[in-house]
């Protein structure tokens, strides 16, 4: 007996006895299964235990383009106005620039503009508001994302960070 999965629910059938799947009412036939594995990407790189395309999983997380809008609309505004109110102020630069450099990756990239993203939302976990708490959530995903990018972020990414606070005197960190 040869078994075949449903591929809209999963139920085992027998091959040769089975043209419905009894759990879900759906037609069952070889070629209909092997077409869905098919053009299901993710059970079809686990079948064959090939790589996934990781750039095709983030741009159905969202439009890239208008994320990276959103991060440079806010992002500045918010930098100059928190910058001394947050001790890792060098490292919201330093992710920015990392995700604006034509050389890192697609991956590396859409991690950084998330992180950089959570930071400017105003709503979010802790409210920004609070006194001493509130940029707690956002200093996580700021260092998760920093960390996860260690090998992305280049001297060059960190120089220019360090040159906006040097070229920007009203910008003041926290020491």
């Amino acid at each position: 007996m040869s078994v075949l999965k449903c591929a809209n629910c999963g139920n085992e059938m027998d091959e040769q006895l089975e043209t419905q799947c009894s759990a879900c009412g759906s037609e069952t036939t070889k070629e209909v299964d092997l077409e869905m594995a098919k053009n299901n990407e993710l059970g079809a790189a686990t079948a064959e235990s090939k790589e996934i395309d990781i750039n095709k999983w983030i741009e159905k997380i969202g439009d890239h383009e208008k994320q990276a809008k959103y991060v440079e609309e806010g992002f500045w505004g918010k930098v100059k106005r928190h910058a001394a109110k947050v001790p890792f102020a060098k490292e919201v630069v330093t992710l920015y620039y990392c995700s604006t450099d034509p050389k890192t990756p697609l991956s590396a990239k859409a991690t950084a503009v998330g992180a950089l993203a959570y930071w400017i939302l105003p709503i979010d976990l802790i409210p920004d508001f609070l006194p001493v708490v509130g940029f707690v959530d956002d200093a996580t995903a700021v260092f998760l994302a920093y960390k996860a990018l260690s090998g992305q972020i280049t001297d060059e990414h960190r120089d220019k960070a360090e040159q906006f606070f040097v070229l920007n005197k009203s910008v003041k960190l926290v020491d």
